[in-house]
Formats: structure tokens, sequence, C-alpha cells
């Protein structure tokens, strides 16, 4: 008996794309099935676009599960496919729309047999791959081999996934991202061998070979049969925020495409701001020399932001020349100009801050939600968080803990807690866990002996104290025990009495080190060390910093536990978090040469160019107000304090016609002494 099932490919539909859409979206969607580049501005509604182009493909005829839609985020391929479902009154559940992972998952999962994957194999998260790296450096006892500066599995990790990301050697990419590691490079690479046979005998893959693995079946010419069958089962490639792929996701989009040549790529090279987690600049800048017959789009109607605001970030990002050239067009009455202030020192610029968020929310009813502050680095909001607790400002931190929560800061700070008071015996089991070959059981029965009041022990000061535990100990443990009694003796000297060096001394002497051992972004965690020392040095001794600092948690303590958690908080970020939101009111602070763009970035062009790319995302974040500051004066660490130039961005931007206005700040008198 033969049964016939009704096809349940689409119909021909049409609707009326002038009711949602503008002129040069329509042009978009309508571009006949070819190859495209598609650069959407800031605010311009690219999801919208693309959404509507997948639509017009299914609604000319094209079966749903003949579309492969690439996003960067899962939610944001279910919202897009929900969309066209409303358009057009049918099932898109069979269009192959997600992120590269996973939609390299069903890829594998289909066609993984030829390389050796059975279709059950399994998936390793970030927690079991950094467990399986571990114990392939323990079978092949890397860790006794390189002394003391192998690096720990997650960073070891993180820079494998880079270069499978970048498809560059583990090598260039340990030279390109952690120099101090260089020398371990071999045997790192020996590891990543090693790593990538355990997976294939356990029949497993991590994140990275969803990718690495479903190119190899497009590339290998011995599998060509599969990768002809692979591509053959699509008729369209679309890819959304193309401007942070990798190399290997550009290159499996170019794969994917070849045959039908139908491929929309839809992102904004000035809005390319992830290299430093592998996003790869050159596939969208150079997308018209690997496509030499593609059509440009550009997508430059703005919805977000007033006139004013757009013509401050045009001006901006026209100084770089790696770039297809465009201005964004406001759609937005007139509104406020831009505002640059100049401030005395980190400590007004928080205090403005501070005030000014204060005068928006109470005299103009703002929430504090629809304003945000946003930062080149976490560490530049350290005095902006300290001033926001003392006046009970609440707020959120969207790139991570906020400043003095984070683990790196509270490390540190234990060394200066048990120097001032050595019976601190949380303090010392929370360093002691920093030291190789000091495990927690040996952590504990240390700092019992170290925080006995000396009428108890054989007597001594701490370092003197450590130097005898070391002479017990053995092997690691006793390497450990030397340094750290080497440390604690320049801690106990007399002669440093600034919390600020004795920050710099544990950093110099070991954090720095454990730091790139243990944290993928060592450098950035370092760069808020520097910070915290900068603030510290505002105090005479280590009891005064760590008394504010108490209060300064305390308060924050109180704010949680003391009343209910408010809905409405001011927004703190990183720029690189901010990336895709939005808020009418912006502040963007410490727009200094040397912060905002960094020092390091001043030696190539590209790294420039990125910087500012990275400005232009910030102001473009802002939909009617927007703040630029800096700190005039800095002090310094080996002397006495020096003038800040403001950045060149902000340089740049200083001519006519004006599209800022400078502030001028006038302080009235007030006590200085601080809250408490």
């Amino acid at each position: 008996m033969k049964y016939v099932l009704k096809t349940s490919a689409p119909q021909r539909h049409s609707f009326d794309l002038t009711r949602e859409l503008n002129p040069q979206q329509i042009a978009v969607v309508e571009a006949p099935p070819r190859e495209l580049l598609v650069l959407a501005g800031a605010g311009t509604g690219k999801t919208r676009t693309l959404t509507y182009r997948v639509a017009r493909l299914v609604a000319a005829g094209c079966n749903p599960e003949r579309i492969l839609l690439c996003t960067f985020t899962n939610r944001a391929a279910r919202e897009m496919v929900a969309r066209v479902e409303a358009l057009l009154g049918i099932d898109m559940r069979r269009c192959s729309a997600g992120t590269f992972h996973h939609i390299g998952n069903r890829v594998l999962r289909r066609h993984g047999q030829a390389i050796g994957l059975s279709p059950d194999f399994g998936i390793l998260d970030p927690e079991d791959a950094r467990t399986l790296l571990g114990s392939v450096i323990a079978e092949l006892g890397i860790e006794a081999l390189s002394a003391r500066r192998f690096p720990t599995p997650k960073v070891l990790a993180n820079l494998i996934s880079l270069a499978t990301g970048t498809r560059q050697p583990l090598e260039k990419v340990v030279e390109q991202h952690n120099l101090k590691l260089l020398d371990q490079a071999g045997m790192m690479a020996q590891v990543a061998r090693r790593f990538a046979e355990r997976k294939r005998q356990m029949n497993v893959c991590d994140f990275d070979d969803l990718l690495s693995e479903w190119l190899r079946l497009l590339e290998d010419p011995s599998l060509r049969n599969v990768g002809d069958e692979l591509r053959a089962a699509y008729d369209h490639v679309l890819v959304d925020e193309y401007q942070d792929i990798n190399a290997a996701q550009g290159a499996l989009c170019d794969a994917m495409a070849v045959g039908h040549q139908s491929l929309t790529c839809v992102g904004d090279d000035a809005q390319s701001i992830y290299s430093f987690r592998g996003a790869d600049f050159t596939q969208i800048a150079a997308f018209r020399a690997r496509h030499p017959q593609a059509d440009l789009y550009k997508l430059t109607i703005n919805y977000r932001s007033s006139p004013q605001i757009l013509a401050l970030a045009n001006r901006s990002i026209a100084h770089n020349r790696s770039q297809y050239p465009k201005e964004l067009q406001a759609v937005k009455p007139a509104g406020a100009v831009p505002a640059v202030i100049p401030l005395r020192d980190v400590f007004q610029q928080a205090e403005f801050i501070a005030q000014r968020v204060l005068e928006l929310h109470h005299e103009y009813d703002t929430p504090l939600a629809r304003m945000a502050v946003l930062y080149r680095n976490h560490s530049h909001s350290l005095e902006l968080q300290v001033e926001l607790t003392r006046r009970q400002i609440p707020f959120s931190v969207r790139s991570g803990l906020r400043f003095f929560e984070q683990a790196h800061i509270k490390d540190v700070c234990a060394y200066l807690r048990a120097r001032q008071n050595p019976q601190d015996a949380l303090s010392w089991v929370r360093l002691l866990r920093l030291w190789p070959g000091i495990g927690a059981q040996t952590a504990e029965q240390l700092a019992t002996l170290l925080a006995a009041p000396l009428s108890q022990s054989t007597g001594g000061s701490s370092a003197q104290r450590l130097a005898e535990q070391a002479a017990r100990a053995r092997g690691r443990a006793r390497d450990a025990l030397t340094r750290l009694a080497e440390l604690w003796a320049i801690l106990e000297d007399p002669a440093l009495q600034s919390p600020g060096d004795m920050i710099r001394r544990v950093v110099e002497r070991h954090y720095g080190e454990y730091a790139d051992r243990n944290f993928p972004n060592a450098a950035a965690r370092k760069d808020d060390l520097e910070q915290l020392a900068g603030y510290a040095a505002r105090y005479p001794a280590a009891s005064e910093f760590l008394g504010e600092l108490a209060l300064v948690q305390g308060i924050s303590a109180e704010n949680v536990l003391g009343a209910e958690e408010p809905d409405d908080k001011l927004v703190l970020s990183t720029i690189h978090q901010a990336k895709g939101l939005e808020w009418p009111i912006c502040f963007v602070l410490w727009l200094a040469e040397g912060r905002f763009p960094m020092a390091t970035a001043m030696r190539q062009p590209a790294d420039i160019e990125e910087e500012r790319r990275l400005f232009y995302v910030a102001v473009t974040r802002a939909g009617d107000e927007l703040y630029l500051s800096y700190p005039v004066i800095e002090e310094t660490r080996d002397g006495p304090s020096h003038m800040l130039r403001p950045s060149k961005f902000l340089l740049e931007l200083d001519t006519l016609p004006a599209v800022f206005d400078r502030w001028q700040i006038e302080e009235a008198p007030a006590d200085p002494a601080p809250v408490g």
C-alpha cells in the first residue's frame, strides 16, 4: 500500500515591504540570490533586514531546509526564524539556523563518520576540556619538565582555541597573545597533539572541533564527495555579525557557498572590535578580494541616535583608512550636542559622573537603567564604583563582578591583610593557595602556624616563620615557600609603607607570573592591579587603605542586605560588553592618551584603527545625550603627578564645524575628608 504525504514546501507568498522597511533595506531584501556584502551601520536595522531577506527567499519558493543561517547566538536565530514564521504563516523548523557551533554539531552528526566520528559522539564543555587537558599534562609529565611557568589547562585551552579559530600554528598564537610563555610553546604543541589524539580515542569533540572538523569535510581532497554532498544540501547561505567572525568561520562561509554562490554577509566593518578573541577583520575588509563579483549594499539610515551624536561618530571613524566609507544619517530630530569634559583627576571624574547621573535621575526623571557608563577597561571604573557606592547610587556591572569583588583583586589584597594583621588566617589561606605545590590542606595547616600569636610559636616575624617552614618542606612546596619568605621580608621592611608599592611588589615578585599561568586575560588583570596600586597609593599606610576598602564593601553589603534589591540601576560596562546595546544617555570615561587608546595600541596602525572602531561603538550606543570625559592629572608611582593628554580620538574631533561642546568644571567648596 502506498501512502502519499503532501509536501510541506512553501507556496509563493507576497508581502508589502514598503510598510516595514526603508529603501536601503528593501534593496537588500530584494537583491537576487548571489554574493552580497551588506554593510549595516550602527542602529540601521540589520537584523530586521536579514530576517526579511530570509522571508523573501522562502516566499519566492525556497524550501526552508535549504537555507543556512549563521548567527552568533542561538537566541538571535530563533527570533529571526520566529519572525519569518509570523510573516509567512509557515513552519520554519527545518531551516538550519543557529550559531556556527550549533550547525557544525548537526553537520558532524550526519557526516562525521567520514572522518572517524560516530553519530553519537560526545561534546566536551569547556570545563571537561580543561580537565582532559590537565590529564594530558600530567600524563606527559610536562609540569615537572617546565618548572613553574607552564600554563594552566584554562590558559592553554584558550590558546589552542585561538590557534584553531585563527588557523595559525600554536607557537604563532602564543607569540601574539602571551609572549612570556613562548619558551613553553614546544611543550604546549606536544600537549595539544596528544589532546587531539585523546579526544579521537574517546569519540568526543570540543567546541572548536565542531568547526575545524566541519571545515575538514569541505577542504580535504580525499573527502571531496562528502564535501560536495554537504554543499549541495543548501541553496543559500546567510551570515549575521560578519565583522566578528574568525578565519575558520570565514572559510566555512566561503566553502559552503561554492556552487550556488548565494552568500549574504551582513556586518559593519566599523564595529569590528574583537581581535583579542580571534575575530579576523580581514574577513569583512577583504571580502571583495575573495569575491570580486559580489554586490555591495550599505545601510546608513540610523534610528537610534540624534544627528549631533552621529556627526561626531562619522567624523571619528572617517580617520580609519581600512574601511568601507559610509556616513550614518539620523531619523531622530536634533538633540543635545555631545559634551567633552576635562576633569582634574580620576576622583573628580567619578564625582562628576555621579552628580550628573543624580541630576538626570531626579531633575529630569530619567530612570537609572536608561543611562550607561562605558569604559575601555574594567579597571577604569574603580574610582567610579567607589563614588557610586558612597552615594548609594545602585548600579550593575555588565562586564563582570564589581571591581573589588574580582578574584585577582581579592588575591592581592589578601597579602596586604595578612601583612597588616598576621593573625588573619583566612587571608593566609587565600594567598598560600596561589603558590604551586601548596594544596588546600597544606595551606590550612600553614595558615594556623602563621596566624598563631608569638607566644605560642617559635617566635620571629612572618618572613622568618615562612623560611622555617620552607626548610622543612620538599619539592615544589619548598621552592614556593622560599620565594614567599623572600617576598614577605620585602613587605615587612619598615621602609615600605605605601600600600600601592606593596601591591606592586606582590605583582612583580609573584602575582604577575601567577596571572600569566592562570588567566587567559592576564594582561587585563595586571592592568587592573596597576590601577588598584595607583588608587591605594593615595593612602599613607596599608591600614588606611584596607579600612577604606572595608567601608566601601560594607556600604555595598548594607545596600543589598538592608533593603530589597532595586530594579532601577545605573549600567556600568566595558565597551566590548556593550556592543549591540543602546541607552538614551551614555558617559564614556578615561578618554586620555595611553588609556583610550591604550598605549600598546600605538605601535601598529591596525591596532589604532581597532581602538578607533571601539570608540565609534561607544559613542553610537547613545541615543540622546553623550558625555566624553578624561582626567587632566594623574598621580604616578615614581614621583610627582603628570599631565595627561586628551585621547587622540578627541583631538581628531576638534575641528570646525564643531561636533561637541567643551564643558568647564567649577568646584564648589566641599569638605575633602573621606566619608565615614
